[in-house]
């Protein structure tokens, strides 16, 4: 565990230090908001899948880190999932927003789970299952969350593709009044 605390360009060479090349992307964003133009900094890191799992232990390495929600966004011939982390969480004026985005092949969309280093991703994991038709290996609790139970299996709300709920949706617009 790392005592000190790292600057956002410590932080990107922390990952491409052990990763090299496994670290598809990274970028470092700054921005000051509010009244006393306070720095906000987000960093975003595209890794390869085949390093995903050791990240996220890689990561546990600096701080235990925050884990707000995992996005996800069908890209067409893949799906790329976001991990949205914060660092020094709850340190006021301290926090350093950590974006780790990896995509997985439409053809193979699986991802192993995170809960065994961070507990509460279980909720954001569910959903990602449900939504997007990703399967998350070795999650604790694969049960749905967010469809009801005769939704039908194979049909991804979020997926832009032949497995999205084509059918299932209305188009306000075209209906007659």
């Amino acid at each position: 565990m790392s005592k000190k605390k790292m600057s956002p360009e410590e932080i990107v060479k922390y990952f491409k230090d052990e990763f090299k090349a496994k670290v598809k992307d990274s970028r470092v964003e700054k921005r000051v908001a509010g009244v006393k133009k306070k720095e906000f900094v987000n960093i975003w890191l595209k890794i390869d899948k085949s390093v995903f799992k050791d990240v996220i232990k890689h990561l546990c390495d600096i701080q235990f880190p925050h884990l707000a929600v995992v996005s996800g966004n069908d890209l067409g011939s893949t799906i790329e999932l976001i991990y949205h982390f914060s660092l020094y969480y709850g340190e006021r004026l301290n926090e350093v927003s950590l974006n780790i985005s990896v995509e997985l092949p439409k053809s193979n969309p699986v991802i192993e789970t995170i809960c065994d280093y961070i507990p509460g991703a279980l909720t954001t994991e569910r959903e990602k299952q449900e939504m997007l038709g990703v399967k998350i290996k070795g999650i604790p609790d694969s049960r749905r969350l967010f469809l009801p139970d005769d939704f039908p299996e194979g049909v991804y709300p979020w997926r832009k593709d032949e497995t999205g709920p084509k059918d299932m949706v209305r188009n306000l617009h075209e209906v007659k009044k």
